[in-house]
Order: structure tokens, then C-alpha cells, then sequence
């Protein structure tokens, strides 16, 4: 008897130990593959949105409020990390919670989403073993939450939600983990570098998929995937869109020329 996906998302959701976090994501996955965890159509709809279960620190501060620090020290280094493991916790919870609260989408929908939860609990665990490394542990430095914040503003959508989560701030760190590497290797942090790169490469599939998935939805809805996602991006960016962007991986990752002009031209006007 299969047991039912939804639930085994919120459970993960809902964790608040990130060991506990890791632990449940890697076991729904490994259910999942193995068919002992398929979506059932009889579950409770899901809840209302609200704060996933994560721990008491980092303390969440507004964007502006978090400091930028130099990477010519270790303390400067381990800031950058713990920015991105932050960065990789919050994905963890997107990806569950788009396997919670979206429901009636075919299996690979959700194999998908069980797929990249599983790869950004594996980041996260790299990520805090560098934090280790560095002196410092996940909670040490503030951090904000725009990730979270717009899933709770796309809840109700998942035509929103697919367009802006995994295609605007999630494929954002397409176009800046580039630089970040850059510039640890000319303070020759090459051990931050090997986990960058590793989760450069799988997050081309993450955006990928959020590229595909959205395009389901305007197929479903008999709108055009271009004017719907500039749409989106006015609606609920609005003069908040950055570049430049890494257009090699945004195109291995399903964006097209076309679109990336587009994104060009609003981000010139930002």
C-alpha cells in the first residue's frame, strides 16, 4: 500500500531541525522512487500558506539590513556560504511546497519537485560541512526572507508560482554563482568552489524544470508562456528585476533568446 506524497511533503515542510529536515526529505524521495509514495487524490486540501518549519536562526532581517562582507577573510567567506545554504534551506521548502499545495498535476510534476528537494537537502548538507569547516555553523549570521515571501504571494497560483520562483529567483543564482566563484579563487578558497560548481550544474535542472512546468500551465490555460511570464513579472517584480543574466545556463535551462531580450530590456529599466 502506497502511503500519500502530500502528507510526506508537509512533514518535511513543517520540520524545523534541519538534521530532521534532511533526514525526512532524503527518505520521501527515496519512497518515492521506489512507488511507495504517490499523490493521493482523496488527501485534505492543503493548508493555508503560512511559515515553514525552520529553526529559531538564523534571525530573518530585511534584505537591505543584511551586511556585505569582504572574502579576503574567513569570517567574510563563511558569510558568503551561509548565505547561500540559507539560500539552499529555503529551496527545500519551495520545492515540498510545491508538491504540497499544487494538486491534480501528472506524476513527473511531482517527481520533479521530490527530485530537487532531495538534491538542495544535499546542498545544504555540503554547505554546513564548509560552514563547520570555516568555524561557523547555519544560524551564525542573519539572513532575509524574499524567497519565502514570494511563495506565500503565489500560493493561489501555480502559474505564478512556477514563473517566478524556480525562473526569476531561484535562476538568479545561474547568473551570480559565476562571479562568487571568480572571486573565491582569487583568494584561493577552491573548496567553496567544488560545492558552487556542483550546485551551479544541478540548479540548471531545477530551473528547468520550472520552465517546463510553467509552460504546462499556460498550455493548460491557452496563453502565450512569453507574454504571460512578462506579465507575471510587472505584476508581482515590478521595478525589481536585476541583471545581467547567464544567458548559456538561463538557455540550457529553457529560457529562450527572445525572452532573455525581454529580460534584458526590463532589467535596463529597473
Amino acid at each position: 500500500m502506497t502511503a500519500d506524497l502530500h502528507a510526506a511533503a508537509k512533514a518535511c515542510l513543517d520540520a524545523t531541525d534541519p538534521a530532521d529536515k534532511l533526514r525526512l526529505t532524503h527518505a520521501a524521495w527515496q519512497a518515492f522512487e521506489a512507488g511507495e509514495l504517490r499523490p493521493d487524490a482523496n488527501a485534505p486540501a492543503p493548508e493555508p500558506i503560512g511559515a515553514p518549519g525552520r529553526p529559531a536562526r538564523p534571525q530573518l532581517v530585511p534584505q537591505r539590513q543584511v551586511p556585505h562582507r569582504g572574502l579576503g577573510t574567513a569570517e567574510g567567506r563563511a558569510a558568503l556560504v551561509h548565505a547561500v545554504a540559507h539560500i539552499e534551506f529555503n529551496a527545500i521548502n519551495l520545492a515540498w511546497d510545491a508538491v504540497y499545495r499544487f494538486r491534480g498535476k501528472p506524476l513527473q510534476y511531482y517527481r520533479d519537485w521530490a527530485s530537487c528537494a532531495h538534491d538542495e537537502a544535499r546542498h545544504f548538507a555540503m554547505l554546513s560541512a564548509r560552514l563547520a569547516e570555516l568555524g561557523h555553523a547555519y544560524g551564525d549570521f542573519d539572513a532575509h526572507n524574499g524567497l519565502w515571501e514570494m511563495a506565500e504571494k503565489t500560493a493561489h497560483d501555480d502559474t505564478a508560482r512556477m514563473a517566478l520562483v524556480p525562473r526569476v529567483l531561484e535562476a538568479r543564482g545561474l547568473d551570480v554563482t559565476p562571479g562568487m566563484i571568480e572571486r573565491l579563487l582569487s583568494v584561493g578558497d577552491e573548496r567553496t568552489v567544488e560545492i558552487l560548481r556542483v550546485i551551479l550544474r544541478e540548479e540548471v535542472a531545477h530551473v528547468s524544470a520550472g520552465t517546463r512546468w510553467f509552460r504546462h500551465c499556460c498550455e493548460r490555460e491557452g496563453r502565450d508562456p512569453r507574454e504571460t511570464f512578462l506579465d507575471l513579472l510587472r505584476d508581482y517584480m515590478g521595478r525589481n528585476l536585476r541583471g545581467p543574466f547567464n544567458r548559456p545556463a538561463r538557455l540550457e535551462a529553457g529560457f529562450d533568446d527572445e525572452e532573455l531580450d525581454s529580460l534584458t530590456e526590463l532589467a535596463l529599466q529597473s
